[in-house]
């Protein structure tokens, strides 16, 4: 990892000069190095769906309790805002490819501890905890390269819309693929295939990506850390970008954290249940893919705003039109509006100096897991006191409010043409 720094390679013409470029993810592609990303990212995410369904399985089967087999899953969420707030730092302080292999190895060793013979339980929660405590870090500091790899342009923004859509795929995908896997192998051995997918992500990361120096000086890591939140929330126009990055997720997950009180609700059963929780990552996959092949830059940026206040509004349909005919077309349209997020990483990367990009992704990564499990929690709340297609529609009409009210700070703080 200390060799000789390669030279940078031919950067992709920005988005900011004169001659337009047609839109679609050819042009992506076309980058090695993002090719090598791109493998890289598809396999770290394999290891992390298998490991926590491995996980899941293991921990249920070693103590049969439910609430400790779920924590599996919690976990994944809680630790992003610890890593992403005190160690943001990193992303920004050291060499990206430096990290982003370190991460992965972190990762794996955690993977290749819980894969031994008689680690306790409490061992393989604290191991799930690390891992999730590095990915922010991990996203934040790749999310930053990406910028150094395609400019901070249109190629940019399709980049970080392709590992968006692997994402979603895998939730579609790779928990089916997990379970597929426990059937062949057991828990233990399910982990070591993590620790594979975790290695081959760093080798990918290290030979297929160039040594780049870090973005700043060094120093006290979680100073540099909180310092850096500080100035990207000091920013008006960061600020509004970012919140309004957070703002619709916090209520788009309502229908998924009550997709089985809703399947209860209106008796659609377990199918119903699966079929819920696809509509939403499905939609968004569609958005995300017509948006980025077939919209300019321009197009997409003049739809942001919209997309972002009007996304919410398909779950006003739940109660009124209950049944699965009508909601899941609802749902999935509330997916496509996703495609919002787009212009908004442009706008985001665009607004953030380059000394500060690492920690600027990173605390947009962990901000987001973070507003999503407050989300679902808040949701589950409500869901006790009223009926769940109000709680859905209650979602889409205070989101769309507090939507409008962020996009209106978003247009006021536009840097002027």
């Amino acid at each position: 990892m200390h060799g000789k720094t390669a030279p940078p390679p031919p950067q992709p013409t920005s988005q900011s000069s004169s001659q337009p470029s047609p839109p679609g993810y050819r042009r992506v592609f076309a980058v090695a190095e993002f090719r090598a990303v791109f493998a890289a990212h598809a396999l770290s995410l394999l290891g992390v769906v298998v490991s926590e369904v491995a996980l899941t399985v293991l921990v249920y089967g070693l103590t049969g309790s439910p609430l400790l087999s779920s924590l599996v899953f919690a976990l994944g969420f809680l630790p992003y805002l610890v890593g992403g707030t005190l160690l943001s730092g990193v992303a920004d302080q050291y060499p990206p490819r430096r990290v982003l292999v370190l991460c992965d190895l972190v990762c794996a060793a955690c993977a290749g501890a819980m894969a031994l013979p008689g680690t306790p339980v409490a061992v393989l929660l604290v191991l799930r905890c690390a891992i999730a405590v590095t990915a922010p870090v991990f996203t934040g500091t790749r999310t930053a390269t990406l910028a150094d790899i395609l400019g901070d342009g249109d190629l940019f923004v399709l980049g970080r819309s392709l590992l968006r859509i692997v994402s979603q795929s895998a939730l579609l995908l790779g928990f089916g693929l997990g379970g597929v896997l426990l059937t062949v192998v057991s828990p233990r051995g399910a982990l070591v295939v993590t620790v594979c997918t975790f290695a081959s992500s760093a080798l990918l990361l290290r030979l297929g990506t160039h040594r780049r120096p870090a973005r700043a000086r060094g120093g006290a890591l979680v100073r540099n850390s909180l310092s850096g939140a500080r100035q990207i929330l000091e920013d008006r126009r960061t600020r509004a970008v970012l919140l309004l990055m957070w703002g619709p997720p916090l209520f788009v997950v309502a229908p998924e954290a009550l997709a089985a009180a809703y399947a209860d609700e209106i008796g659609a059963g377990t199918v119903g249940v699966g079929l819920l929780m696809c509509a939403l990552p499905v939609g968004t996959i569609v958005g995300e893919l017509v948006a980025g092949s077939l919209l300019s830059p321009a197009a997409r940026s003049r739809i942001t705003l919209p997309l972002a206040v009007c996304g919410l509004l398909p779950f006003l349909a739940v109660p009124l039109l209950p049944g699965l005919g009508w909601v899941l077309p609802a749902l999935a349209l509330a997916g496509a509006a996703g495609a919002y997020t787009l212009g908004l990483d442009q706008w985001f990367v665009q607004a953030v100096p380059a000394e500060l990009r690492g920690r600027a992704m990173t605390a947009q990564t962990a901000g987001l897991m973070t507003i999503q499990g407050v989300g679902m929690a808040l949701a589950g709340a409500a869901a006790e006191l009223w009926p769940v297609s109000t709680v859905v529609c209650a979602a889409g009409v205070v989101g769309t409010g507090c939507c409008a009210a962020l996009a209106l700070s978003v247009r006021r703080t536009a840097p002027a043409r």
